[in-house]
């Protein structure tokens, strides 16, 4: 089976065996969004416990 190439690009695997994600609604439409929001939407974060065995499938792992 091939890795799906959608989630080889949106999430990577971190040295202790989670998954890093970008967060939505950062693209576009900034202008009605506060500075805060904006800031928060930047950073990185970790796939839920729920659908991390999911997204590990999709990379075959």
């Amino acid at each position: 089976m091939k890795t799906k190439a959608s989630v080889k690009k949106r999430f990577t695997l971190t040295g202790s065996g989670k998954l890093k994600r970008k967060h939505a609604y950062h693209s576009h439409i900034l202008t009605k969004k506060t500075t805060k929001q904006k800031r928060n939407l930047a950073y990185s974060d970790t796939v839920s416990k729920a659908d991390e065995k999911r997204v590990k499938e999709m990379l075959i792992m």
